[in-house]
C-alpha cells in the first residue's frame, strides 16, 4: 500500500527518508527512530520492523557463526540480510508501508 501523504515527523524531516534512515545500520537506527519518533506512524513501523528484522539476523548469524559446521548457513544468512536491506529502504523511501512476515505484524502491533 502506497501512502504519499506521510505526514510530519517530531525529528523534522521528511517521514520517507527517517523510515529509510531506520534501516540505515540495521536494528541500531531502528531502535534510535523507534525511541526519537513520537508520533508519525509511518516512521514508528519501519523503525520497529528493522528492530526485528535485523535483531532476529543478527542475532541468528552469531548463534550459526559459532557452529563451525554450518558455516556456510552464515553466508546464506549475510545475502539475505543485504538483499532484505535494499529492498527495505527502496520501499520505506517510496512511502510504502512493506510489511514482511511476522516481523511486520509485530511492527503493526507496536507503532
Amino acid at each position: 500500500m502506497e501512502n504519499k501523504d506521510l505526514g510530519k515527523t517530531t525529528l523534522g524531516m521528511q517521514a520517507n527518508v527517517a523510515a529509510l534512515l531506520s534501516y540505515l545500520l540495521g536494528f541500531i537506527t531502528g531502535i534510535i527512530f523507534y525511541v526519537l519518533e513520537k508520533e508519525n506512524k509511518f516512521v514508528r513501523f519501519h523503525a520497529m520492523q528493522s528492530i526485528v528484522t535485523f535483531g532476529f539476523l543478527f542475532v541468528l548469524g552469531i548463534i550459526v557463526g559459532l557452529m563451525p559446521f554450518i558455516q556456510i548457513l552464515a553466508v546464506f544468512i549475510w545475502i539475505i540480510e543485504i538483499i532484505l536491506w535494499v529492498i527495505l529502504m527502496v520501499k520505506a523511501y517510496q512511502g510504502e508501508y512493506f510489511k514482511l512476515p511476522v516481523a511486520g505484524d509485530i511492527a503493526e502491533q507496536n507503532s
